[in-house]
Parts: structure tokens; C-alpha cells; sequence
């Protein structure tokens, strides 16, 4: 079968054609149906120029559409120095897998611009973002019903905000919906509360649903965080979010949080807040007062922790640092951070992994929250806040005659209001992420042979891509 690895030293994209290999041993699909699936259908190279400095300067960049068996395809655009055409078209195949998963209609994509954004001034950078956007709309790969970006390492809410701007100036025609050619944006700009939050969201709330599984092991038999050890890799957006979320919510310890010029420890736990304030205004997290600091240490995740949340890079952990790994779970907060040789390694040693299509699935589901608010030009709860404002205190109401007895003052207020646009949307990627677990885990407890969640995950995904094809003909 023909696989997505043009490079087999690429072992990103070795990985998820090995994953995707484990996972086909299990289903019977038409002949030829496998390949179809697998192959990326394009990827287009830009490069274009911008004067800057004095000088004209040369970028290259890649838009890579995996599937379009769901149209419009969607995935983020990264601006990365080591980005190339290869990570790209692996970031896609595993968005098409990611948003067939959580069963939203979209096919898989992904962007890049080989740049180092810190080399660059932010009016710098808009330049050569909307000449990026210009490129990207002249192949027709941005738009509200063909291609919809959305940020990714490297870029923000910022980048996106110049992307739609750029977009709408080339199709004035299109002011309409133009909003929707990217999600991600700031709120200003037509985007949507929770999305910046909404992957480490989503790594909480996988985790959560893991736990509440009693099919599971827990974390040596236990159902909570509370005290939990956990290790972060990676202080971005994602990272941060996720160790905020867990130790302020639900009383997890994070002990240790790694990033490329070293680590900072506490066994009784970091205030990731005021960690990442730190970080803000030194540009580092070493330093940090209340923490011991290992500057250019590399080792951070190799020591002792109930879970694991690498949530940098891809291939974190390969074959070589694996037996090293001393977690009992590892959650893939990142794309591929656990190459397909690490993960055999990982669990033969007894750990238990959480596979990055399913963990990180919350940034995708939030964007797709976004591009349907965008065209349909309606806030969410516009409809309906009131009027569930109305039930609760009729409800309040009518216990409180029936018991004689006030509501207590310290849930009143939450149970009459109707639910801001914040609420729907952590309710709504809650449900996505619950759903998606349950059909995960109900097919692995229905075929043990399966062996791991990440096998039963790209299986169920598998099945509704191929299930999409047919019904189309293809």
C-alpha cells in the first residue's frame, strides 16, 4: 500500500503511516479504498518575495489539503524555521483523522511558512503575512467554503486577524461571509470565546474523561487529579493552558515545566499563572522565585510524574529517551510528540498514552464553533439565553415555595444566568470530547485486540472517512 512517506527518515510522517498501517489490520475496507485515504491529494509550494529593510527578502511556504471528503478542509498554519513540505503534509493527514474523530465536517489540511517570527518586528511580520494570505487566496486555498486556516506554532489570533483583513480586500465580493476564511481570530474580528484556550480545554478534558472511565486503570487505581504530579513540556499556548486548567480546577500538582533553554521544578507544585506572567516579562521561565531552575537541561520529562503532557513539538520522545519516560500517562497535547517506535516502548513499559488526535482534538472543535457563528451571523445563546433565564428562575421559584426555603445565595446567581458565550462553549467542546471518548473506548473494550487508544482512535476515524468516500462514490 502506498503511505504518505516520501523520506523515511521523516519520522513524523513514518509514524502515522505506521499508525495508520496498525489500525487497517483491523478493518475491511473495498481494495484500493486504504490508498485513496492515506495519499495526501496536494500540497502547493509559494514562494513569494517582500521588500523589507532595504532589500528584498524570499519566503517559501506550503498549504498541504490531505482529504476532501469533507469540503472545506481545515487545518492551522504554522511559522516555524525547520518547517518543510513533509511536516506539513503529516499535519494534515493527521487533521483529517482528528476531525473525523470528534465528527466535524471537515476535511484535513495544513499550512506552514518557513520563518523564524522572532526575527521579524510585528510590522514586518504583517507584511509578509498578508502577502502569505495573498498567494494562499490566488490558488484558492483560503476561504469560507474551501479552505479555512487557523493559527498553529508561530502564529496567534493576531496573524489570523491580518489573514481575514487581507482576504476580504481580495474578494470584496465575498465581505459577506469573509469572516469565515479563518477561525482562530480575535474576538473584534469575528472569533469566539474559549478558542485560545480551547486545545488545553480539551487536554483537561480528556483526561477527565479517561478517569471518570472505570474500564480504565486511573492513575494507579485513582480517579482524580487532586495531587496528582504532572509534568508539562512546552509553556506555549497549549501547555500553559493545560497546566493552568488542571492545577487551578482540579488540584493537580504540576511539578515540573520544561522548555527548550531548560526546566523549572517545585514537588510542591508551580503557580502556573505566575509562572507564565514571569515568562512574559523575561522571556524565560528560568529564573522563576519559588522554583529551582536547570538552564539547558534537556531531561525535565524524564523524571518521575503520574501523567505526562508533552505539548511541544513533534517526535519529543523517540526511540532513544523512551525507557527513560517514567510517567503513568502520557497525554499527547502536541501532534506526534511520541514517534510510533516510543510508543511500543512506552507501554511495554507499563504506561498508558492518550493519542494527540483525540487529546488535542479542542482546538478544531472550537474553530468549527467559530465558523459556524460566522455564517450564520448569530452569536451563540442569542436564541435561547433568555428564555433558559426564565425556566431557572420559574424553577428556583416554584422549590423554593414547595420547601419554604431560599435558594442558597451562592448558587442563585449561577443557576438563573443563561449562560454566557464562554459557557455554550466549553459545554459544547465538553460533550465533543466526551463523545469521542466513548466511541474510543466502547470499540477497544468491544475489540481488545485492538491493544491501545491510539489504535482504536485512527480505527473509528478511519471508518467514518472511508464511510464519507463511499457515500460519495469515491
Amino acid at each position: 500500500m502506498d503511505g504518505l512517506v516520501s523520506n523515511p527518515a521523516s519520522s513524523f510522517l513514518a509514524s502515522i503511516d505506521l499508525n495508520f498501517r496498525a489500525a487497517m489490520a483491523f478493518l475491511d475496507l473495498p481494495e484500493g479504498l486504504a490508498e485513496r485515504i492515506i495519499q495526501c491529494n496536494s500540497t502547493y509550494t509559494v514562494r513569494f518575495g517582500v521588500r523589507l529593510r532595504g532589500r528584498m527578502y524570499s519566503f517559501v511556504g506550503w498549504r498541504s489539503v490531505h482529504s476532501e471528503h469533507c469540503e472545506p478542509v481545515k487545518g492551522g498554519i504554522r511559522y516555524a524555521p525547520d518547517s518543510d513540505a513533509e511536516e506539513v503534509e503529516a499535519l494534515a493527514a493527521l487533521m483529517t483523522l482528528k476531525c473525523a474523530l470528534v465528527d466535524v465536517p471537515f476535511g484535513g489540511s495544513k499550512g506552514a511558512l518557513k520563518i523564524d517570527p522572532r526575527e521579524w518586528t510585528p510590522q514586518e511580520l504583517e507584511r509578509i503575512t498578508r502577502r502569505f494570505t495573498q498567494e494562499l487566496n490566488k490558488r484558492g486555498l483560503i476561504g469560507p467554503g474551501l479552505n479555512v486556516p487557523a493559527p498553529d506554532v508561530g502564529t496567534s489570533e493576531r496573524e489570523m486577524a491580518w489573514m481575514v483583513d487581507e482576504f476580504r480586500r481580495a474578494n470584496p465580493t465575498d465581505v459577506v461571509n469573509a469572516r469565515a476564511c479563518v477561525t482562530g481570530k480575535p474576538l473584534s474580528k469575528g472569533g469566539i470565546a474559549g478558542r485560545t484556550e480551547a486545545t488545553g480545554r480539551g487536554v483537561q478534558f480528556a483526561i477527565q474523561c479517561y478517569l471518570r472511565d472505570t474500564r480504565t486503570a486511573g492513575i494507579s487505581g485513582r480517579r482524580d487529579l487532586k495531587g496528582a504530579s504532572v509534568i508539562v513540556q512546552g509553556f506555549g499556548n497549549v501547555g500553559y493552558h493545560s497546566g493552568k486548567f488542571l492545577s487551578e480546577d482540579d488540584g493537580a500538582r504540576i511539578v515540573l515545566i520544561a522548555e527548550r533553554d531548560g526546566f523549572v521544578s517545585n514537588p510542591e507544585g508551580l503557580p502556573v499563572e505566575a509562572l507564565k506572567q514571569h515568562q512574559l516579562r523575561t522571556g524565560s521561565i528560568l529564573g522563576f522565585e519559588g522554583a529551582t531552575s536547570f538552564a539547558g537541561e534537556m531531561s525535565g520529562i524524564e523524571e518521575e510524574c503520574d501523567i505526562l503532557i508533552p505539548a511541544a513539538m513533534e517526535n519529543a520522545i523517540h526511540i532513544e529517551n523512551a525507557e527513560r519516560i517514567k510517567a503513568r500517562l502520557v497525554v499527547e497535547a502536541a501532534n506526534g510528540p511520541v514517534t510510533f517506535q516510543a510508543d511500543r516502548i512506552l507501554r511495554s513499559g507499563g504506561a498508558t498514552i492518550l493519542p494527540d488526535l483525540y487529546v488535542n482534538a479542542g482546538g478544531v472543535v472550537v474553530s468549527y464553533f467559530e465558523w459556524v457563528k460566522n455564517l450564520t451571523h448569530i452569536p451563540f445563546g442569542l436564541m435561547e439565553r433568555r428564555r433558559r433565564e426564565r425556566r431557572n428562575h420559574t424553577i428556583a421559584t416554584a422549590l423554593e415555595r414547595m420547601t419554604g426555603k431560599t435558594f442558597p445565595a451562592d448558587m442563585r446567581d449561577e443557576f438563573l444566568e443563561g449562560g454566557a458565550e464562554i459557557d455554550l462553549v466549553r459545554s459544547g467542546l465538553e460533550d465533543v470530547m466526551r463523545s469521542a471518548w466513548s466511541n474510543i473506548a466502547d470499540l477497544l473494550a468491544s475489540q481488545p485486540k485492538l491493544g491501545d487508544y491510539r489504535t482504536a482512535a485512527y480505527t473509528v476515524a478511519i471508518r467514518r472517512i472511508a464511510a464519507a468516500y463511499e457515500a460519495i462514490g469515491i
